[in-house]
């Protein structure tokens, strides 16, 4: 299986993709006054930057370290005998915990907050927001996750499911898609929702400090950060930074220099 990873979190990606593409096209959440046009070419050409680099600085990627800290029995679980189904389990939590208090250490430095502002200068919000990232914050998160996965001894499927799960969740919670409030209630005690995620994009910056969470909504409770809607409401509130609105903010080169100015 593992030599198909790369095919398997392409089709997965590809599937959810166009499943909110298409979802925010039939039913949107929210109008946007900047269109598609301007903002989807170059965040899409971010992601391609991104992947090709990460592909390129670590060829074997999460996975690979997962495979190579078993064989050398590197890492917490393969030196604890646990039965594979709880290591995996835990990998999961374990690593979806990691990347909330990643999250909330790109808010709080101010040099990291320059590379994640990138992400958060988007002023619509929708599904191609979720792969707007810099490429240095995306070699940093690669990095980090690298040294998780080889301290914890994380099982190759469970780094697999957790990358799958995670790329797919930052998909569905960005995206503009009109998800009935009941439902929504109800999901998010298990998921990040686009209604809770979106507050975490308000142009308000203690409502911009809430909800760090990706994937699972319970490390915001546990830790105070959930805020459960925006002051102004879904509908009501701006989204964005109060730099950078202009729509050639959102061209690719400025994506890329945004970090190193001083605006």
């Amino acid at each position: 299986m593992f030599n198909f990873e790369l095919w398997i979190r392409l089709g997965f990606f590809a599937g959810v993709l166009l499943m909110m593409m298409l979802w925010e096209w039939r039913s949107p959440r929210r109008p946007q006054l900047q269109t598609r046009g301007q903002r989807w070419p170059h965040n899409l050409l971010l992601l391609v930057i991104n992947t090709l680099l990460v592909r390129w600085f670590f060829p074997l990627a999460a996975v690979g370290a997962a495979l190579v800290a078993s064989e050398r029995g590197w890492g917490l679980f393969n030196v604890w005998p646990v039965p594979v189904w709880l290591s995996v389990v835990l990998s999961l939590l374990a690593l979806d915990l990691l990347i909330y208090l990643q999250h909330r250490l790109l808010h709080a430095q101010p040099l990291l907050w320059r590379l994640h502002r990138v992400h958060h200068a988007d002023v619509e919000l929708d599904v191609t927001t979720g792969l707007r990232f810099h490429p240095l914050e995306i070699l940093l998160s690669m990095l980090l996750k690298l040294a998780a996965v080889t301290l914890l001894g994380a099982p190759a499927l469970a780094v697999l499911l957790f990358e799958v799960l995670l790329n797919a969740s930052s998909m569905f919670n960005h995206a503009n898609v009109n998800l009935p409030q009941r439902q929504d209630r109800w999901l998010r005690l298990i998921l990040v929702t686009p209604d809770m995620h979106r507050v975490h994009h308000s142009v308000i910056p203690n409502e911009t400090n809430s909800n760090f969470g990706f994937n699972l909504p319970w490390w915001d409770r546990l830790f105070g950060t959930y805020q459960s809607q925006p002051k102004a409401g879904q509908l009501g509130m701006t989204i964005g930074l109060t730099q950078f609105r202009a729509p050639a903010e959102q061209r690719l080169l400025q994506l890329l220099l945004q970090p190193f100015r001083r605006k």
